[in-house]
């Protein structure tokens, strides 16, 4: 859970949220992670339990509809936030600079990010170079004049140009996760190290 929701603000918060308007947990989480820009969304192991004590305490009430159990504040919960009006003004700024803080470090974990992936396909495509050149080198001077390409080598070039499609393949298909904004904090700091490790352990093969 973000550090902005420490001792009961999140509490306070699903209160503000169903105020205006009965929601589900789900609906609750969307709306999170709306609020936070998709850099935050609470998980159901979060919300859930807070909304059952919420109901508990009496700030809410939940009905049963299509499968779902649909949470409604209570003139309890109201009273609670008009009580809690100025923490709640806090709260918000909080988030707001939160989210600011947030937005500030993804832009960085994916510039981050972008430069690995940038450096991966480098380092790729100049190993992809060398190999050709080994492989298609001319022979060393000779009386026995070598034998024409057989086989061997169209798989060669089959090998290469899949290798060559994959290497785009990849590289497009992470950027578009890095600007679809789909990954976590998290999940960027360990795509970093997995980019990291991939371009080291690919150096390690092609020395």
């Amino acid at each position: 859970m973000t550090a902005v929701f420490s001792h009961g603000r999140l509490r306070l918060y699903l209160l503000k949220l169903l105020d205006d308007g009965p929601r589900h947990g789900y609906e609750l989480i969307r709306l999170l992670e709306e609020r936070f820009l998709g850099l935050y969304a609470p998980s159901a192991g979060t919300i859930y339990p807070r909304l059952q004590r919420l109901e508990g305490d009496g700030l809410v009430t939940h009905t049963a509809a299509g499968g779902r159990k649909v949470y409604e504040i209570t003139d309890a919960g109201r009273a609670e936030l008009r009580q809690r009006a100025d923490e709640l003004t806090t709260l918000e700024s909080d988030i707001t600079a939160s989210v600011q803080d947030l937005s500030a470090l993804a832009g960085e974990i994916r510039s981050e990010v972008r430069g690995s992936v940038r450096d991966l396909k480098r380092e790729l495509r100049e190993a992809t170079r060398q190999t050709r050149r080994t492989r298609w080198a001319p022979p060393a001077p000779g009386p026995v004049p070598p034998p024409a390409p057989g086989p061997a080598a169209s798989d060669d070039e089959r090998l290469l140009a899949e290798f060559d499609r994959r290497l785009a393949a990849f590289g497009t298909e992470v950027s578009a996760l890095v600007r679809a904004r789909r990954l976590t904090d998290p999940q960027l700091r360990t795509a970093i190290r997995l980019l990291d490790g991939a371009l080291d352990g690919l150096r390690r093969l092609l020395r």
